[in-house]
């Protein structure tokens, strides 16, 4: 009788055990190695305890997956936790209502949030004018350059010295098609976020006023002698088949991968896919224009970060909680840098890294955080933002395709772009 009890107690106690499960929903814009690691993390966290079940959903690229959540958003069905590129951090920032702060979130849930425990350039960019840390930087990068070692071998390049300045990769690049080692020379992913944004910082140049509107409203100032040297050379090279556009985000990652390419500039985050790819790659730091007064400077972050979306239940937000307190846990923060290329997010991770030699055995996966905090940030380099700032990638994507064609010149393309790019925002500002 006594087996029996116990028999239909368990029996009765099934249920509840199963509702106690709070689901906490995860819309993120991870595909292939990168999508690989999300599962795992996923998985290894509802395995760490019983109470909350984090479940992941791919919801397309990165513009996709921001387009998804907003909809959702306003159909009143959004997830719990979004990742949403750092291009829409000022979307994010500016959708009053529809977001939970991050440092709220945590401290509500019971966890000692510490901000100082991430890395400075990385928390600074999704923190509020004020400070308050609004989302969790989940997968921070840097716009780093990749090179096939057996293509460079074959066209007669050092395989052991990555080109370090603009001029130098289109030389190589140059080599490379002249000489038959590849159809291609260069391909680049992200014209706007690498070849604009970044190459404003990096060589510590204005993409906007106001400080690239973290001190306020921008207005572009993307048509300066540098950018338009830069974007001529790249139409230059288009014209001749020395460099191939793959398209507005990642997808010239496909060029590289496939052995088309001998150069790539794509994201520290990209190299999942190229260690799956088996080639024998090497890794070199994101060119600079030789030209540039004080170039190198500092590469500002990429990648998304974990957004909060409000209107959730106390036990959702205590689930989103203890999982974001799990994502700061060094051994997790050291797997996800160490299998994808992201940045480790937390001073912890980045010290446990170095400790374990990771560098010493990996020296190239270090330039990226080298890259980002190797110098003080100027006004220049801090990071961009503005009020519509997706709209103004379409912009300029436009016009750089339309300069790749052959259909004008870079100073026209840029033109262009600083023209509506104005507009635009001062429509999306209300002025």
């Amino acid at each position: 009788m006594k087996a029996i009890s116990l028999w239909v107690a368990g029996l009765v106690s099934l249920p509840f055990a199963a509702h106690a499960q709070t689901e906490i929903s995860w819309w993120h814009a991870m595909s292939g190695a990168n999508g690989e690691v999300v599962e795992k993390i996923a998985s290894d966290f509802n395995a760490s305890q019983s109470e909350y079940v984090v479940k992941p959903v791919f919801k397309g690229t990165y513009p996709e997956t921001l387009n998804a959540g907003i909809a959702a958003f306003r159909a009143g069905q959004a997830p719990d936790i979004m990742q949403v590129f750092d291009v829409g951090t000022g979307v994010m920032m500016g959708a009053q209502g529809a977001i939970k702060p991050v440092a709220e979130v945590l401290t509500e849930g019971g966890f000692t949030f510490d901000k100082s425990q991430y890395l400075a350039g990385i928390v600074g960019y999704y923190s509020s004018p004020e400070g308050e840390m609004l989302s969790f930087p989940y997968n921070s990068s840097s716009p780093i350059l990749y090179y096939n070692k057996d293509i460079f071998e074959k066209a007669g390049l050092d395989v052991n010295t990555p080109p370090k300045t603009w001029a130098e990769v289109w030389a190589a690049a140059r080599k490379i098609k002249e000489s038959g080692a590849a159809n291609c020379g260069y391909t680049s992913t992200w014209l706007t976020w690498i070849h604009t944004e970044n190459f404003a910082a990096w060589n510590n140049l204005p993409w906007a006023t106001n400080e690239n509107g973290l001190a306020g409203t921008p207005e572009l100032k993307i048509d300066g002698p540098l950018f338009i040297k830069h974007f001529q050379e790249l139409a230059d090279l288009a014209k001749e088949g020395v460099f191939v556009y793959g398209g507005r985000t990642s997808e010239a990652k496909q060029n590289f991968t496939s052995g088309e390419c001998g150069i790539l500039t794509e994201s520290s985050g990209g190299l999942g896919d190229i260690v799956k790819s088996g080639m024998n790659y090497g890794i070199g730091q994101l060119p600079y224009d030789e030209t540039a007064e004080g170039a190198p400077q500092n590469t500002t972050p990429g990648g998304a970060s974990l957004w909060v979306m409000a209107g959730k239940s106390p036990e959702a937000y205590k689930g989103v909680a203890a999982f974001f307190n799990y994502l700061s846990q060094t051994p997790v923060q050291q797997f996800l840098h160490e299998q994808s290329g992201y940045l480790p997010v937390t001073n912890a991770a980045y010290e446990a890294t170095k400790a374990s030699g990771f560098y010493d055995k990996n020296p190239a996966r270090e330039t990226p955080i080298l890259q980002m905090s190797g110098k003080t940030p100027t006004e220049n380099s801090k990071g961009v933002r503005a009020p519509n700032l997706p709209q103004l990638r379409d912009i300029q994507n436009e016009e750089y395709e339309k300069m790749l064609a052959g259909q004008q010149t870079a100073e026209q393309a840029l033109k262009n772009a600083v023209e509506r790019g104005n507009a635009a925002i001062k429509q999306a500002s209300g002025g």
